[in-house]
């Protein structure tokens, strides 16, 4: 009765089977470890947020690892290359579409530090040009951006007043100086910065997002494949029971007498 399952269209179907729930439960297992870094993500900025700044050659040593440090706060001094403003595109903040502005910052010792000013919404007043002269800043520390799959690339050579990211390799091969290995999201400045654009880089949103019910989601979709091959086979089984044992109209009638 069961050797039907042996048959080609049925172990193709067992094996489509067993191949999508694979495949929903890896999925939901990858859900559970993205809320996991998600949460692990929380806790770093909620542990680094607030506290308050310290110099920037104490938090930020030559041995310092940057994901170590990311989003503390750090004093430093310098003066702003402000022919060196970049525009970095493709941004949003508070639900508006527009750019960072980024200056470079040389220190006293030479070293240059990438300082992103904060946001410019599209439509918005141009930005105006960085305070000029000596500068004292605080600012949060942020690792190098990096591309990610299906984003756009900066060109690897010539000189860019506009990017998609704050790559700061690439962009230490225009910079007059060595770069510190880590760029900073702007807080304030003395001179203070002028009002209106740029507006200061809004905080990170700290929300688990939707990861646990998108896993609970796949798994129960594992289940619900699980359940649907279980129910094919038996109505084949019942069918092929039907198939094989005497309608009743065709079934003689033993009358006893």
């Amino acid at each position: 009765m069961y050797r039907f399952l042996f048959r080609p269209k049925w172990i193709a179907f067992h094996l489509l089977v067993v191949a999508g729930i694979l495949l929903m439960v890896n999925l939901g297992f990858w859900q559970l470890r993205r809320l996991d870094e998600r949460q692990q993500f929380n806790a770093t900025v909620e542990a680094r947020y607030d506290v308050p700044p310290e110099p920037l050659d104490e938090v930020l040593t030559p041995t310092t690892d940057p994901d170590e440090v990311e989003w503390r706060q750090v004093t430093l001094s310098g003066t702003y290359l402000s022919d060196g403003s970049l525009t970095v595109v493709n941004r949003s903040q508070n639900g508006r579409a527009g750019a960072n502005v980024a200056v470079p910052l040389r220190l006293d010792d030479g070293r240059i530090v990438v300082v992103n000013r904060g946001f410019v919404p599209f439509g918005s007043d141009e930005a105006p040009a960085a305070p000029s002269g000596d500068v004292e800043v605080i600012g949060r520390l942020r690792e190098s951006e990096v591309r990610r799959t299906g984003q756009l690339s900066d060109p690897s050579d010539g000189e860019l007043t506009e990017v998609q990211r704050i790559d700061l390799p690439r962009l230490e091969t225009q910079l007059p100086g060595e770069v510190v290995p880590m760029y900073l999201d702007l807080i304030e400045s003395s001179p203070a910065e002028p009002d209106g654009p740029p507006f200061p880089v809004a905080p990170p949103t700290l929300s688990e997002g939707n990861h646990l019910s998108y896993a609970f989601q796949w798994f129960i979709f594992a289940v619900a494949v699980a359940v649907g091959w279980v129910l094919a086979v038996r109505h084949s089984v019942r069918s092929r029971r039907n198939e094989a044992s005497p309608t009743q109209a065709g079934t003689p009638v033993d009358h006893a007498v």
